[in-house]
């Protein structure tokens, strides 16, 4: 979940504060769905709130690519 946060913020800029015309400073980011994260950004002068929405690409690991073995059988 980290690393799908850390690309979607490499990727992401700032928006602009529609008040003040400063770029607002990111506070945090959440993982809503499989696939969508949300950045929460506030302006360092008016303390106004801005929020994005970034989409991320799912990556399914098929069960015989895993690297721990399927079945083991007790002794």
């Amino acid at each position: 979940m980290v690393d799908k946060i850390k690309r979607a913020f490499s990727e992401l800029e700032p928006p602009v504060c529609p008040a003040c015309h400063v770029d607002m400073r990111w506070t945090r980011s959440t993982l809503v769905d499989r696939d969508t994260i949300n950045h929460l950004f506030h302006c360092p002068s008016c303390s106004r709130l801005g929020e994005t929405t970034s989409t991320i690409e799912v990556v399914i690991v098929p069960p015989e690519k895993l690297s721990a073995p399927i079945f083991k059988r007790a002794a």
